[in-house]
């Protein structure tokens, strides 16, 4: 918003500032991973061969228009990462816990003898074997269920015993 008229002039370093930005991801800046080396800096868009830099003043406006692009890159992502760390639960399941495995029946497909709206969410309780990692679990199916059986802890809830349910 600083910058409003001149969007023609401070696009290239809203794109520089972005490909250079570390991201957690990939481990390294866009720009690195695409290429296998840094970027050069704002001090060294002349050619190589030049190496006194002819306007000074250019580059230092550069630069400060870059770390401001830079702070409010990361000022976004923090706020993003805030609104999708809203929507998750840390899930930890041990070996010989229960829980439920989550159906997710495609449109139109019949799926434990029921259609439509009256599929069922959740099967279960299943036992827990073994866990694979921090989000993978191999959960103990029966052996009618032709259905790999590691998951993602996203498709398991817990199963809370109760004395009159027999598993």
């Amino acid at each position: 918003m600083d910058y409003a008229g001149s969007w023609d002039h401070n696009l290239p370093l809203v794109e520089f500032a972005y490909n250079n930005s570390y991201h957690t991801s990939i481990g390294m800046a866009p720009y690195e991973a695409l290429y296998g080396r840094c970027c050069r800096t704002p001090a060294c868009w002349e050619e190589v061969r030049e190496r006194v830099p002819s306007k000074v003043e250019l580059i230092d406006q550069a630069k400060g228009i870059v770390s401001t692009i830079r702070k409010r890159l990361q000022t976004f992502q923090s706020r993003q990462k805030s609104y999708a760390d809203n929507c998750r639960r840390p899930l930890k399941f041990n070996m010989g816990d229960y829980v439920f495995m989550k159906v997710s029946p495609l449109k139109g497909s019949v799926r434990f003898g029921q259609k439509g709206k009256l599929t069922p969410t959740f099967i279960g309780p299943f036992e827990i074997l073994q866990r694979i990692g921090p989000v993978a679990c191999r959960v103990a199916l029966p052996h009618i269920c032709k259905i790999f059986i590691m998951f993602h802890v996203s498709n398991l809830r817990w199963y809370v015993p109760v004395p009159s349910h027999l598993i």
